[in-house]
């Protein structure tokens, strides 16, 4: 049977208050679109690298069954073939990680299933020839119906998000069903992490990050409705972090540090003096 995407069922996803709620953080940082500040422009550079390194963290983890930490995802991010004490397998599945990354990142803009294929080999996701098949006709299906032809512009609208966002979760859902991923068999849907941030990118909604626990929960789940109710939490806590980390600014961050510092120590300072009596004839000493 011919595979056919559920337009309907993006409509019923749309209005779920799970999503609803994430499309409502989405709208609070598509709205500082376009960056037009410096100190902005070059945070969501630093938020871009860290997602990259965090993401590979969760497909190295996955893709090994061992603990990877952040730093060894940095190092490897950074260029290390090599971590001293570490096992190489970590390294080498963060290698691979990168590459399917960036092999994939021009999916955005055009679209080629190819590319999706080709990460699904560097991951080692064991997709069949059937599978792979299964798989391009469910992304090519649900692109003609999400983003047909034309490129789409920006919108902070939350219903327009909330509806992008569903279109994009139902396609990654529909796609891990196409090539057999399951809570048992997780390595098979890693490529599909990463083809839900190119989708996003080209639906333009921001991407999102999932950890390997949460990649585990997902997959216990059998329905869009129950994928989406799980998931729009997951999506509004990273947009809403996205924005913090695009709105930080060092030299606020640094005035409220020496302000939390001082108000420690002039608690502390009276501490460490409240079992000494008052002399009521002291003039008051502002600490």
């Amino acid at each position: 049977m011919a595979y056919a995407f559920d337009s309907k069922q993006v409509d019923a996803l749309a209005v779920l208050p799970e999503v609803v709620q994430a499309a409502e953080a989405g709208s609070r940082l598509i709205g500082l679109w376009p960056l037009t500040d410096a100190m902005q422009m070059d945070n969501d550079a630093k938020y871009g690298e860290n997602l990259q390194v965090r993401m590979s963290q969760t497909l190295a983890q996955v893709m090994t069954g061992e603990e990877v930490t952040i730093p060894d995802a940095e190092f490897v991010y950074e260029g290390a073939d090599q971590i001293p004490g570490r096992p190489q397998t970590i390294v080498d599945a963060l290698l691979a990680a990168n590459d399917a990354c960036d092999g994939l990142s021009g999916f955005a803009q055009d679209g080629d299933f190819e590319r999706v294929r080709v990460a699904a080999e560097r991951l080692n996701a064991g997709w069949s020839e059937d599978e792979v098949h299964a798989g391009a006709e469910v992304v090519q299906t649900a692109l003609a119906s999400l983003c047909p032809g034309q490129e789409l512009e920006a919108s902070a609208d939350p219903q327009v998000i909330a509806s992008r966002l569903s279109g994009s979760m139902l396609a990654a859902g529909d796609l891990i069903r196409a090539v057999g991923a399951s809570a048992d068999r997780p390595v098979k849907a890693l490529p599909v992490l990463l083809f839900a941030n190119e989708l996003n990118e080209r639906l333009e909604i921001p991407r999102s990050y999932i950890s390997a626990g949460q990649l585990s929960e997902l997959l216990g789940l059998s329905s869009p409705q129950a994928l989406a109710r799980a998931a729009g939490p997951l999506v509004r806590a990273e947009w809403d972090s996205h924005r913090e980390d695009l709105l930080w600014d060092p030299d606020e961050a640094k005035r409220q540090a020496k302000e939390e510092d001082e108000r420690k120590s002039r608690e502390a300072l009276k501490a460490k003096f409240a079992h000494v009596p008052e002399d009521p004839n002291k003039p008051p000493v502002e600490l």
